[in-house]
């Protein structure tokens, strides 16, 4: 048996309310953010913490602090790093998704958003993120897990989506379904290779009704 692994999303962004791609922007969370991440913090109280990692960029560490605020004081040790980095969206970056949809058509914007290898100019494919999440994961984050430490990650809906890919199995192909909500908490279990042996989610009460 491992230590806990748990997987969030940052919370609702001011780009994810206006619907746009956000990638590598750093842009701040919503009202609504902020008040989801702390109902984040409520539903892992029961966690100890022994280190927490989030990306570098603005939304996923205004959700760790906000987390924390309902979480309560943990001495667990707090780490930055691009290696889980949102996907860079390249030149859709500030283009409304819904726009985009209706140029390119729905099959090709479902790849857009949830292929493994669907290109974006100037930007990285699913695949590209994989290739930098995963290796991180592997010699960073698993022999902590191994020696049962329980690791916090809070990231962003595609290095999250990679990194869930792995630990869970999935396909290439079967992880056009594999999604990431804000409202979700993925907790994992692994074995020696890193996968996951056991799996919980938990998710929390929030509004629902915008489209993003």
């Amino acid at each position: 048996m491992s230590g806990k692994l748990i997987v969030a999303r940052h919370s609702e962004s001011e780009w994810n309310l206006k619907g746009v791609w956000t990638g590598i922007t750093n842009v701040s969370l919503t009202e609504k953010g902020h008040a989801d991440a702390k109902k984040i913090g409520e539903i892992l109280r029961d966690l100890k913490f022994d280190k927490i990692y989030t990306s570098q960029l603005k939304r996923a560490n205004e959700t760790r602090d906000d987390l924390l605020a309902t979480y309560g004081k943990t001495d667990a040790d707090q780490r930055r790093t691009a290696a889980i980095n949102e996907r860079d969206y390249g030149d859709y970056t500030g283009m409304n998704k819904w726009e985009v949809e209706k140029t390119v058509g729905e099959e090709a914007f479902t790849d857009i958003r949830r292929a493994f290898d669907a290109p974006i100019p100037n930007g990285e494919t699913l695949r590209d993120v994989s290739e930098r999440v995963v290796p991180w994961y592997r010699e960073i984050v698993l022999p902590q897990l191994l020696s049962d430490k329980n690791i916090l990650i809070v990231a962003h809906g595609n290095s999250d989506r990679a990194l869930r890919k792995y630990l869970e199995n999935v396909s290439d192909e079967g992880v056009k379904e594999l999604e990431m909500d804000f409202d979700k908490v993925y907790i994992y279990e692994v074995a020696n290779d890193g996968r996951a042996t056991s799996t919980e989610m938990r998710q929390i009460e929030t509004d629902k009704s915008h489209k993003y």
